[in-house]
């Protein structure tokens, strides 16, 4: 009898060749069963591929279309390559320590290079909607493509990102929340676009870090903060979905939990 994997799922790996990358990125594939119209069918991309395996995406997804809880989506989890730290971040601007120099080029490969191949492969000119999804670092990735294309995207999924990324270190004098932490500063000094739809998901056991004393772990600050300043440039709270866990920590087995409810908040059918 087939699993349940089986009866929904083709998980297929493939390797891409990327001229701004100057590498392979493997992705790994999971593709629904009976789709009557590929038109219908929407499309997830998901940084640090590496950890679906771990976080048993496949039976995740196997699961929720066996339940018929979600309507189809192509997730495609892209592999990281060995200088991560390079390629996620914020295009255009880096961190502190030089970090996320070639998040541009990161992003120039997710427009000109992945998506043509996906719609080319699965032969859909079109998707229904495009979406986007990361963890900590990766999660910073997807926040800042999504940002930065709203006429491609419109959701995006933030799981314990790294909403800290800051131009200058904490421990400077000169260091201020409001005016140094690159992506707030990035979503203020945008521009609102209509339909973009925002998943947070932070863990209360994430991190142990304090820095302003007030009681409260920085990545929920931080990810607080970032809502904040998406409230203020316009969204409504049904545009923005925030998920903190009691016992969540900074690891695959958490994203995991989160991971169905982030599904389901994007694309679930209502019963």
């Amino acid at each position: 009898m087939k699993t349940a994997e089986e009866q929904h799922l083709i998980v297929d790996t493939i390797n891409v060749k990327s001229k701004y990358l100057q590498r392979d990125a493997e992705l790994r594939l999971y593709v629904p069963q009976k789709i009557s119209d590929p038109a219908a069918m929407s499309l997830l991309l998901i940084n640090d591929g590496q950890d679906m395996p771990v976080m048993q995406l496949e039976r995740i997804l196997g699961n929720l279309y066996a339940q018929g809880a979600i309507a189809p989506v192509l997730c495609v989890a892209i592999t990281a390559g060995t200088e991560r730290k390079q390629e996620y971040g914020v295009a255009g601007k880096k961190d502190y320590l030089g970090r996320g120099a070639k998040a541009g080029e990161y992003t120039k490969f997710i427009l000109n290079e992945l998506l043509p191949f996906i719609k080319k492969t699965y032969n859909v000119p079109v998707f229904k909607e495009t979406a986007f999804a990361g963890f900590s670092l990766g999660g910073l990735s997807a926040l800042d493509i999504v940002w930065n294309h709203p006429g491609i995207f419109s959701k995006v999924g933030v799981f314990s990102g790294s909403l800290w990324w800051r131009s200058i270190d904490q421990s400077d004098n000169k260091y201020d929340d409001n005016k140094h932490r690159i992506m707030q500063q990035q979503i203020r000094k945008g521009k609102y676009a209509p339909g973009l739809k925002f998943f947070f998901e932070c863990g209360r056991m994430d991190e142990s870090g304090d820095r302003n004393n007030n009681g409260i772990i920085d990545s929920i600050d931080d990810t607080l903060d970032h809502i904040k300043e998406l409230r203020d440039k316009g969204y409504n709270p049904e545009d923005i979905f925030y998920l903190e866990l009691e016992d969540g920590k900074h690891d695959v087995p958490t994203w995991g939990l989160a991971m169905p409810v982030f599904l389901k908040w994007g694309w679930g059918n209502k019963m």
